[in-house]
């Protein structure tokens, strides 16, 4: 319809009508080249990007998730290629506390629905990967995430502009040439290029990612598997037992987990080539630099290893290469090979991301890991955070950053920090008269699945108010990040902090170590500091850390070093509630660094000290003296008696002056306090 036609119809207020509103009705407008906005973009629905989207969504808060696959975990669809996983799902614990069993469930991602635990999608302690994607799936149904499917992003960019939360906004690109504008950016796409190391005959290789999985294809054939980590036993362990041998060739020596502590090094469950190599069943393991090697091969299309540099001095046909053997008939790979299978890992990938981002890795995990800060903010630009698996720089070989069980907690620490920045939210907290603080430390070391999963990487700040009265507890902050605390968490340090984290001993981990060793375990609390098993450690500070002390801090510690320090000796229970053992300690270190008396008080002892004492323990301050104290009964007075704890003044009464029993003299009360008791008098504790 043309707008002579429009005139006819419409009249002439209707032709001005068409007339103003014509640019809006033309198949090109000019607000189509703006691109869509979200305040937070999150790339990939993998475990981060979904846990990612469920703090975000519970927050209300504007975002979007782009995905690739047309449904979530899509790695998971086909990794790892034999299907089972490595991350364990204790289904039973024999405890009822939701928080403490997520410390034995290494899938789950955390919500507020109990139907979305791993233990209700598989039975399996090491679980089949399809388990796992069907888990997420129902995540993200379920909580209704906004996730835009069979979105591939293929080019990431930014544009400066004055007016964006962080001076600028990232503009993101899909495969339709479809544009989006996003204040904060996300990027949660794991690692999923394959490591490959260029050295000649690399094109002979098979890869991980498409070699065959039918331990039929490998029937007598001789094997060797280049790399050294889970995926390299994984394959072997797929058809140990129908090769000839199978030889493990890597630069580096084995990493057994339960020797580092790190469970992204080798598990248990997939080790059985050790059992073969060590007592000598064919298979082994070699150690050597994969970039001096070369693999050529013969007319019969078998493959052998020869040196790098014997392929530089001429061109010469694959049958006339010199072979280590030649020299050497005691070279150990001087056996021919059938197949040859590179098992190294995954890397970052790069290549969607513009320069002008400055993500590019640096260091020596060049290329396996972006730069991140340990707030997981990019080192290149504001404004820009990654999640999960690619985020493990931060912890790499020392914690579980780089695992759902510990991701889980990274990404909620992330969530929190943008919160404060950008909506004004402070970091959650919780307040407490001083008299509590013992017993919030012990409650959380012994239930807290942040703290114990990600060990020396998250921890429990403790702020003190002013004259010690009272603290804010925050739980699982970026321990590295501790000079920052204020402007992350948008809180106050200004009277003293606690740090409460859980550490391993410092000689207990490492691919050399000994960790069966006879005397390992540490029982006595004056050998604390010597514990080698995971325990808790709280750091006291007077003042809060700067970034030189925190950047230049002690070789090996995760903090700076403190005004005072504390070890609760390791448990081999994980159990630390010993009255003794753990509780006494830990309140008597308390207790020293705050120049005051935590321990509770019945009524008539803060009565008796309010006679005799110019400085009230806190209890009785807080308690007795605005009559919240725990009040006096004849049970509790006879208890006292029992224990040693009250003197029995009413029979002393009547013993000096002949009363009978009941009757008390003129203001004389059934409960009358004993002689005081010295608050560091450990034989007569009160409650």
């Amino acid at each position: 319809m043309g707008l002579s036609t429009a005139a006819l119809l419409w009249g002439l207020p209707g032709l001005l009508l068409t007339i103003a509103l014509h640019p809006a009705l033309s198949p090109c407008p000019a607000q189509a080249l703006v691109p869509a906005h979200r305040d937070y973009c999150v790339l990939g629905a993998g475990p981060a990007g979904l846990q990612m989207a469920y703090f975000l969504q519970r927050a209300g808060r504007d975002y979007a998730v782009f995905e690739r696959a047309p449904g979530p975990g899509s790695f998971f669809t086909r990794y790892p290629r034999h299907r089972k996983l490595i991350s364990i799902n204790k289904r039973y614990t024999g405890k009822a506390n939701a928080e403490f069993n997520l410390r034995h469930d290494w899938n789950s991602l955390l919500s507020h629905d109990p139907r979305l635990l791993f233990r209700h999608y598989s039975n399996a302690y090491f679980p089949d990967a399809g388990d796992m994607v069907r888990y997420l799936g129902d995540f993200a149904d379920r909580l209704g995430l906004h996730v835009l499917y069979n979105t591939t992003i293929a080019h990431v960019t930014l544009t400066k502009d004055q007016r964006a939360w962080n001076g600028h906004y990232f503009i993101l690109t899909d495969q339709e040439g479809q544009a989006y504008q996003c204040s904060v950016l996300l990027v949660a796409t794991g690692l999923s290029v394959p490591n490959q190391v260029d050295f000649p005959g690399s094109e002979y290789v098979d890869g991980y990612e498409s070699v065959s999985v039918d331990p039929k294809d490998f029937v007598g054939h001789n094997v060797l598997i280049l790399g050294r980590g889970n995926s390299a036993f994984e394959t072997a362990e797929n058809i140990l037992g129908v090769t000839n041998f199978i030889h493990m060739l890597s630069r580096s020596r084995v990493r057994l987990s339960w020797a580092t502590h790190y469970v992204g090094d080798l598990r248990a469950i997939n080790n059985g080539l050790l059992d073969t190599y060590q007592l000598k069943s064919l298979d082994g393991l070699l150690e050597s630099d994969l970039t001096d090697l070369a693999v050529v091969k013969d007319h019969e299309g078998k493959f052998h290893v020869t040196l790098k540099f014997f392929l530089e001095e001429g061109n010469r046909s694959a049958d006339a290469v010199p072979l280590p053997q030649d020299d050497n008939d005691n070279f150990a790979l001087r056996v021919a090979y059938d197949r040859v299978i590179r098992c190294l890992g995954w890397n970052f990938d790069f290549s969607i991301f513009s320069k002008s981002l400055r993500l590019s890795a640096g260091g020596e995990l060049s290329k396996k890991y972006p730069l991140v800060k340990a707030s997981y903010e990019s080192k290149g630009s504001r404004g820009l955070f990654v999640l999960g698996t690619a985020s493990h720089s931060v912890d790499y070989r020392k914690s579980a950053g780089g695992f759902i069980h510990g991701f889980r907690y990274t990404v909620r620490a992330v969530h929190r920090l943008l919160e404060q920045r950008h909506h004004g939210v402070t970091w959650p907290s919780t307040k407490h008269p001083i008299t509590q603080l013992a017993s919030a430390i012990i409650r959380r070391v012994n239930e807290a699945s942040g703290l114990y999963q990600m060990f020396s990487v998250l921890a429990d700040v403790v702020l003190l108010k002013e004259n010690a009265t009272a603290f804010e507890y925050l739980e699982e902050f970026p321990m590295q990040m501790l000079a920052q605390l204020e402007t992350i968490t948008g809180r106050r340090a200004r009277h003293g902090l606690f740090v409460i984290n859980m550490e391993y001993g410092r000689n207990f981990s490492g691919p050399d170590k000994d960790v069966f060793f006879y005397d390992r375990s540490v029982g006595h609390t004056e050998d604390a500091w010597l514990s080698n098993f995971l325990h808790p450690v709280i750091y006291y500070y007077r003042h809060l850390p700067t970034e030189q002390e925190v950047r230049f801090r002690p070789a090996g510690w995760p903090l700076p070093r403190p005004t005072a320090i504390h070890h609760i000796v390791e448990d081999f229970l994980t159990d630390w509630t010993a009255p003794v053992g753990h509780i006494l300690p830990l309140r008597r270190f308390l207790e020293n660094c705050l120049d005051t008396d935590l321990r509770s008080f019945y009524a008539e002892s803060c009565f008796l000290f309010a006679l005799t004492r110019q400085k009230l323990p806190p209890f009785c301050q807080q308690g007795y003296l605005r009559t919240q104290g725990l009040v006096g009964t004849e049970s509790l007075r006879q208890h006292g008696m029992e224990s040693g704890l009250l003197w029995d003044y009413a029979t002393v009464g009547r013993r000096d002056s002949g009363q009978q029993p009941g009757n008390h003299g003129p203001g004389q009360h059934p409960l009358a306090p004993g002689p005081p008791v010295s608050p560091f008098d450990s034989n007569k504790e009160e409650l």
